[in-house]
């Protein structure tokens, strides 16, 4: 029996993307829509998948984001030609075709990033400290929400390599790949100095060799992230 419009609100967005996502994901892998092509428009979407025009557009927001469609002013939405590759990265749709919880991103970044923090500062080389400075440089200069996101995204990696654990550095990139739609969301409500003001702790933490107050800092930004996307979230 189909939902109701009220039951269909109770619905959490982040379902309700994953569900739109998972059936953008078939068009491309049936090949309705090919590599390089231009995507159907918002309102052919919407009727096809039985969804708002809202709805649709968080779900190619999101796609956006991490490379897979991108916006031609004026002109449309197109397919980017590496989308196969980007969509076939399992970790990146295991968080959000099987509805793992932000809650449970948290907790992970939470358990493994301040470690990995602290080992930047055991282990950053001039070059990981080059990178990390330019990447706090590049997000004071942002003027987009994606230039924006690229620069928090770099600063985290560089963070992931200068530990040292090739591993970790790979699992999380994937995993802040997955944040990218509730950190798009954050950057709307929360000015870009509260980001920064966490980052520059954190840098100066690693450029002074302090593992414990890498630690804490890091462990202080990511519940400051969580805690924020909760309050612009609450639970029904």
């Amino acid at each position: 029996m189909p939902r109701t419009t009220a039951e269909t609100r109770k619905q959490p967005d982040t379902r309700i993307t994953a569900r739109l996502i998972g059936r953008i994901k078939s068009l491309i892998s049936t090949g309705a829509v090919s590599p390089g092509s231009k995507f159907p428009p918002e309102r052919e979407l919407a009727k096809e998948f039985g969804a708002n025009r809202a709805s649709v557009r968080q779900a190619l927001k999101v796609l956006e984001i991490m490379g897979v469609l991108s916006q031609h002013v004026g002109d449309g939405t197109y397919l980017s030609e590496s989308a196969e590759t980007i969509l076939n990265e399992p970790i990146d749709f295991l968080v959000l075709l099987d509805d793992l919880s932000q809650h449970e991103l948290f907790e992970t970044r939470l358990m493994m990033e301040p470690e990995l923090a602290a080992r930047a500062a055991e282990r950053a080389t001039a070059e990981d400290l080059s990178t990390l400075r330019n990447a706090i440089f590049s997000m004071e200069r942002s003027k987009t929400v994606r230039e924006r996101l690229n620069a928090d995204l770099a600063f985290h990696d560089a963070i992931f390599r200068a530990s040292g654990n090739r591993i970790c550095h790979l699992l999380f990139k994937s995993i802040h790949r997955t944040l990218l739609m509730s950190m798009s969301q954050l950057s709307d409500r929360v000015s870009l100095d509260r980001p920064l003001m966490f980052h520059r702790k954190i840098y100066d933490a690693i450029r002074g060799r302090n593992p414990e107050d890498a630690r804490r800092c890091m462990q202080q930004h990511i519940t400051d992230a969580r805690d924020l996307l909760g309050k612009s979230h609450p639970s029904n």
